[in-house]
């Protein structure tokens, strides 16, 4: 078995990865070696057919108040250009199969770009987000100012980056930031919920289906459009698919393989 210093790793079921941030002294500080140990774990993941779909979730409190400012201050301007941090959130960013967080609490700084690194964001009443690295002379450095805005919009991007102030839940649920918002005690039963529903579906069309939304954020609409369109051609020849409509036209429910 694995040993973490700053995650607790589980399979809450057989097809589903649940990776909990664990530094509770320090409010779920996102340490370079936090970084790593969910980017080695998803890497494993991402290897492992059985599992099919990953949730990430902190504690009741906090998901993950921002990175280890003490960390943080032992970097000079070269420390930084040469810090692996940048490498580790482009393989969770890079990851293929559905990556979902439970948030509770605060989901700030490199908190809220993480659950901002994610597909789906399901989030406690109580959840705070924002991007207070203004308060410490200093801006985003993990997708803070071009994933919120591409995601909740200029206006309110600008406000939360520029003053540092934070959002609730119900605020990042209408600004397109979190997909639900639910009781705190039921966040992460909710999440693991959806989480058991995506991975009953087909692993091949969640893969392509994934990879053509995230696309649109960097293509136009016809390339989009394009990719859309050979991935379901793509699909038609899969087993998959014939899994599924024969199991539309018998009335039962589908068993996909993934293939």
């Amino acid at each position: 078995m694995e040993t973490y210093q700053d995650i607790l790793v589980d399979r809450p079921q057989d097809d589903i990865l649940l990776i909990t941030l664990n530094r509770p002294d320090a409010r779920n500080a996102l340490r370079n070696n936090s970084l790593l140990e969910i980017t080695e774990t998803l890497c494993a993941a991402a290897a492992d057919a059985t599992i099919r779909v990953v949730v990430i979730t902190g504690s009741q409190k906090v998901f993950a108040a921002g990175a280890d400012i003490k960390e943080m201050a032992q970097l000079d301007a070269i420390g930084a250009l040469i810090d692996n941090r940048p490498e580790y959130w482009k393989a969770i960013s890079a990851f293929h199969k559905p990556l979902l967080a439970a948030v509770n609490g605060y989901a700030l700084g490199a908190g809220c770009e993480l659950a901002m690194h994610v597909d789906i964001v399901i989030a406690g009443e109580g959840a705070k987000f924002g991007q207070p690295e203004i308060n410490l002379g200093t801006i985003p450095g993990a997708g803070g100012t071009q994933r919120l805005i591409k995601t909740v919009g200029k206006p309110l991007a600008m406000k939360l980056v520029l003053s540092g102030e934070m959002i609730d839940a119900r605020t990042a649920l209408a600004a397109g930031l979190v997909a639900e918002v639910t009781a705190d005690e039921h966040t992460l039963e909710r999440t693991l919920a959806l989480a058991g529903t995506i991975a009953g579906k087909s692993p091949l069309a969640i893969r392509l289906a994934k990879e053509a939304m995230l696309k649109s954020f960097e293509v136009g609409l016809e390339a989009g459009l394009n990719l859309e369109r050979k991935s379901f051609s793509l699909m038609a020849a899969s087993a998959d698919r014939k899994e599924g409509i024969e199991a539309f036209l018998e009335k039962r429910k589908p068993k996909f393989s993934g293939r």
